[in-house]
């Protein structure tokens, strides 16, 4: 149902563009609008994880540097079917992971020190079962496909902003001034509702891969209550990456709306609670005991709570 809906509204923004192209900018307008846009979009396409990656100052790990952390990817790289990916950790105290990459053969995922501190192990391995399920459905291309269009459609605007639009189209002036001001918008509010509808497809893929979507549901409380209080600069410096992230790391986006790029996480996480009842999870205990791993040093406690008392750590810290 996601693959239809998604398809759905790409298929929208395709039609809303072809709708305002010749209402806009004429026919030169419209593919000289679509080829700028297309060629902006295919360059960070193919250099998108490098360049976010670079953004986030992301450090490869490997087998020997962080064995805990890359084993874990590889275990589950192995029961999605995926080939390994590169695996990066990134200085943060906000807890957070992500994936990149424009293929499975090309990809990569990265954690946050902040999130490898908070979370269990189990924890963990739901989270990044979550990215590595981005990674099989190739929501990158995806995300791209609706950014192209979206771009193709402001850039529209922007024609008929500084040239004027085609006053020879059936609705005149106003149908032109219309689609200045609304077909931009319509078309970012398609691009954050396709990539809230990815998020529930990977929910729903990590929970299979991991073996158990509690887990990923407690980590996502954890990791949204986090992000309440631990802001990410970084993030909040490149808004446009915010829709790669597990859960939204803009500080006062916590909202389930139209102009979100996340679900509201009460939402995921009774989908997944759904879900494990179907699959005969009932607790988010492992099945053996967890493995104590090392404490992540690049982050410092943050404080006490609970009058004085250390903050809860799980197996993984």
């Amino acid at each position: 149902m996601n693959l239809v809906r998604t398809a759905m509204l790409i298929a929208f923004m395709t039609a809303l563009f072809m709708a305002i192209g010749f209402m806009i900018g004429g026919r030169a307008g419209m593919m000289i609008a679509l080829m700028i846009a297309a060629g902006m979009n295919l360059f960070s396409f193919w250099n998108s994880d490098k360049m976010v990656l670079r953004m986030y100052g992301a450090r490869e790990v490997d087998a020997a540097s962080d064995p805990e952390y890359y084993n874990l990817i590889r275990e589950l790289a192995h029961r999605a079917g995926l080939p390994m990916p590169k695996v990066y950790l990134y200085d943060s105290p906000q807890p957070n992971a992500f994936a990149t990459g424009r293929s499975p053969q090309n990809a990569a995922v990265a954690a946050s020190t902040g999130i490898l501190k908070m979370l269990s192990r189990e924890e963990l391995a739901g989270v990044m079962a979550h990215e590595l399920a981005h990674v099989q459905h190739r929501d990158t291309l995806t995300m791209t496909i609706t950014a192209t269009l979206a771009g193709a459609i402001s850039m529209l605007g922007n024609f008929a902003f500084f040239f004027g639009g085609n006053r020879n189209n059936p609705f005149g002036f106003v149908g032109v001034l219309v689609a200045m001001i609304v077909a931009p918008l319509a078309a970012g509010l398609v691009q954050m509702a396709v990539s809230r509808t990815r998020e529930y497809s990977a929910d729903k893929r990590g929970g299979e891969v991991c073996g158990n979507p509690l887990w990923l549901a407690s980590a996502l409380r954890k990791i949204a209550h986090g992000n309440e209080v631990i802001h990410n600069e970084r993030a909040e410096r490149n808004p446009a990456t915010a829709h790669m992230f597990i859960i939204n790391p803009l500080s006062g986006q916590n909202m389930d709306n139209l102009f979100s790029t996340h679900p509201n996480t009460e939402n995921r996480i009774a989908a997944l609670q759904q879900q494990a009842a179907q699959m005969g999870a009932t607790s988010t205990a492992a099945p053996g005991p967890a493995k104590a791993t090392r404490r992540s040093r690049s982050v410092p406690d943050t404080g006490r709570s609970n009058g004085g008392a250390p903050p809860f750590k799980g197996p993984w810290s």
